[in-house]
């Protein structure tokens, strides 16, 4: 599957709850997704320690948190209206255009 690119329901700047994991029940907002592997960076979700060697600037190096990716199946997005966790609904608008909408209030979730 490397390689390939997978629809998701999930999108930069979404907010998200944690199903599984270590961070189950924790909510962040989606910095960055990354189709191809099927995995989301959440905003302080998932933080690793990562170590950075030493430079001119920082001649001791030293321990950085940092996010790592989250598969995008173990998050469900937070409807903005409802504020519920949610699947994702697809709609078709005049035109076509397929927007997403929520399963719970039946409202847009897509920005204009």
């Amino acid at each position: 599957m490397k390689g390939t690119l997978k629809f998701m329901n999930i999108r930069k700047g979404d907010t998200v709850v944690v199903l599984s994991g270590k961070d189950k029940g924790s909510k962040g907002k989606v910095i960055r997704t990354i189709p191809t592997t099927g995995r989301v960076l959440v905003e302080g979700i998932n933080m690793v320690s990562k170590n950075l060697r030493p430079t001119q600037e920082m001649p001791q190096g030293k321990v950085a948190k940092r996010e790592a990716p989250i598969l995008a199946s173990k998050v469900m997005l937070i409807c903005p209206n409802c504020h519920q966790p949610t699947r994702v609904a697809h709609r078709l608008v005049e035109g076509g255009k397929s927007i997403r909408s929520c399963r719970v209030c039946s409202e847009t979730i897509d920005r204009a």
